[in-house]
């Protein structure tokens, strides 16, 4: 298949993925905020994003089974893409303020859905592309992602004012339908692998990668690049909130313009990933990534402007997408390709499992020592993460050193 297939199919397939997760991420905690909800109760909604950690109990079953005829993934991505629209759609008549519970229920098989989806996605990438294309790859892969979270939580929040809630849920199930179709003429390539992988080579595959001297610094290395991020983006919105800006500003600075942004950056990382070592690329925008972390704790002891905010979020948003993708490179460049789905859903939840309690406490921090004491920690967590990048260096030369 042609480097620009692989890329466009992708790009459509990860762009699905990014539509509910936008939601949770930007529109939902303005959602709960409008309804009322303590900033505790705000962090703690970010568990309905739960099946994106877990989703390893499955990933085997998602590596192991699927149809000949449709492809070992494309027989789990095409399901997961209706049944995302099919939750999406009923979420489209719950009306907010009727029946909140009801609407988190359906938010959670959304990200379900997505999960599942994202499983067999990771796997067909890991096998379409080569190592001379995981720069260029996970920009397709990032920057699709993020279209679709700037779809589902940028646009379609600044909409919200228009359409309300209902609407943002009907267009997230009618994009979801149409990507759906547009999908269904790509064909999953003949990789020339073998069968697929029992479960008993899945459990001996990761038993020996997790077994490897300095797994456990990649591991941490991980599961803690995003801790001050997430814990900064999820009370970052309630503060503009508190401080007088309202939901289609919002929606529109941090939502869309944010992810503009994060997209460019995205394209960064990628690019620096792809012509350099990939570990200098993730520590070059980790380093930039904490500066604009440090400046939403400076936001809080000013009177911030639209201009203010809107410059902070641009930086935060770029570095942290230039971050992302580096990352994803390098995880993607740790994993075992016979069972490639499985492994790199494994890193992948090892760094939700890492970024999602933060995000979760951020509410409860906030409510105890106010949105300054919270980005401060964040502020600290994001330096504190460049001293990791020793060890897992050294472990990836003796890696080198060992394969020639």
């Amino acid at each position: 298949m042609a480097r620009s297939w692989k890329l466009t199919w992708l790009s459509l397939l990860y762009f699905v993925q990014g539509l509910p997760f936008g939601f949770q991420a930007t529109a939902l905690p303005i959602l709960l905020r409008e309804q009322d909800v303590s900033l505790t109760g705000i962090g703690l909604a970010n568990a309905l994003a739960l099946p994106w950690m877990l989703k390893l109990l499955w990933a085997p079953a998602v590596d192991r089974f699927g149809s000949k005829r449709l492809g070992r993934r494309r027989s789990w991505i095409a399901p997961m893409q209706l049944a995302l629209a099919a939750s999406a759609g009923a979420a489209a008549f719950v009306a907010p303020d009727q029946n909140l519970g009801l609407l988190l229920v359906l938010v959670f098989a959304m990200n379900l859905f997505a999960a599942t989806m994202d499983i067999a996605v990771d796997g067909l990438a890991v096998s379409l592309l080569t190592n001379e294309e995981l720069g260029v790859g996970n920009i397709a892969q990032v920057v699709g992602y993020k279209l679709g979270m700037l779809t589902g939580g940028g646009l379609l929040l600044w909409a919200s004012t228009t359409i309300g809630y209902q609407g943002v849920f009907a267009v997230i199930a009618g994009l979801t339908v149409l990507i759906f179709f547009l999908t269904l003429p790509f064909r999953e390539p003949d990789t020339g692998s073998s069968a697929p992988p029992t479960l008993r080579l899945v459990g001996r595959a990761l038993g020996a990668w997790v077994g490897k001297r300095g797994a456990f610094y990649t591991l941490l290395f991980i599961a803690t690049y995003k801790l001050g991020e997430s814990m900064a983006d999820a009370m970052f919105k309630p503060f503009l909130f508190d401080r007088g800006f309202d939901a289609g500003q919002i929606g529109l600075w941090v939502g869309t313009w944010g992810m503009v942004f994060s997209v460019a950056g995205s394209f960064a990382g990628g690019i620096l990933a792809s012509r350099g070592p990939i570990l200098r690329a993730v520590a070059i925008a980790a380093a930039l990534r904490a500066i604009p972390v440090f400046f939403e704790f400076v936001l809080v002891y000013l009177e911030p402007t639209a201009a203010q905010v809107i410059a902070v979020t641009a930086a935060e948003h770029f570095f942290g997408g230039a971050l992302t993708t580096a990352m994803f490179a390098f995880m993607m460049s740790q994993v075992d390709r016979r069972i490639g789905a499985t492994h790199y859903t494994a890193l992948a939840v090892v760094e939700v499992i890492g970024k999602s309690p933060a995000a979760w406490a951020s509410g409860a921090i906030a409510d105890g020592l106010g949105y300054g004491g919270v980005f401060a920690l964040a502020t600290v967590l994001s330096v504190a993460f460049l001293g990791l990048l020793v060890p897992v260096g050294r472990g990836i030369s003796r890696d080198s050193a060992k394969a020639s």
